[in-house]
């Protein structure tokens, strides 16, 4: 890790190392963040059900502000993490090892572009709003529809990258977990489309993108930890 460090500060290896570690701490703070402005805003917004309604869904409203900022600051930590995994990945583990740190860079990216092109209401949220699934999509729905897509597999695929990469390292416990969670966001996911919304697949989404966004923040820990120690 240090020499990746020294080149990439030009020669001055004690900021680049700290810079590095903030970078890695950025990972550790991004998935809880997103967390926590999620359950309080699922506690504190009315009508909003996470049974029937998608976090995102959350942009519209008078409050709509807190999400898209959530959406926003969470996804420029998770970029800013992307950083720090490829400056640690160093050339030993081949191009096959860096594409983790890039998808993670892209599923970062699209909870920027999330933030910038807002789901439309829908289902009585924000209140006042028809009850039932839109006749139409605003094009900024379909944008943010799109990212959304493209920022999922992006953490599903990075999910996968990293229990390839941890299996071939004997990690066999972080391998399982990181393909565990992998598996789950991708089965949830398929179920909401093949359930067509259905409140215990809904739920189940909600539940399999909080466990990934844990193990982001986890792995993000051990990979701090493993820096410090090299």
């Amino acid at each position: 890790m240090t020499e990746n460090v020294t080149v990439a500060a030009g020669g001055a290896p004690g900021a680049a190392v700290g810079s590095t570690r903030t970078l890695l701490t950025c990972g550790i703070v991004a998935g809880p963040l997103y967390i926590v402005v999620v359950v309080l805003q699922l506690l504190t917004r009315d009508g909003f059900d996470i049974s029937r309604h998608p976090a995102s869904m959350l942009s519209n409203g008078d409050q709509g502000w807190i999400q898209i900022a959530n959406f926003g600051v969470s996804g420029l930590l998770f970029v800013a993490w992307a950083i720090g995994l490829h400056r640690v990945s160093g050339p030993a583990v081949g191009r096959r090892g860096r594409w983790g740190p890039r998808l993670v860079g892209v599923f970062g990216t699209g909870m920027v572009a999330a933030a910038v092109f807002s789901a439309d209401p829908a289902d009585g949220f924000p209140p006042g709003t028809p009850v039932g699934a839109p006749t139409t999509m605003s094009w900024h729905a379909g944008v943010h529809f799109l990212v959304a897509t493209i920022a999922f597999l992006a953490l599903i695929s990075a999910c996968f990258s990293f229990a390839r990469r941890f299996a071939a390292d004997g990690r066999r416990g972080w391998a399982a977990f990181s393909a565990v969670s992998g598996g789950l966001f991708l089965a949830t996911w398929i179920s909401v489309f093949a359930l067509q919304g259905a409140r215990p697949a809904n739920i189940a989404f909600a539940v399999a993108i909080a466990l990934v966004l844990v193990w982001t923040s986890l792995l993000a820990g051990q990979r701090l930890t493993r820096a410090g120690e090299e």
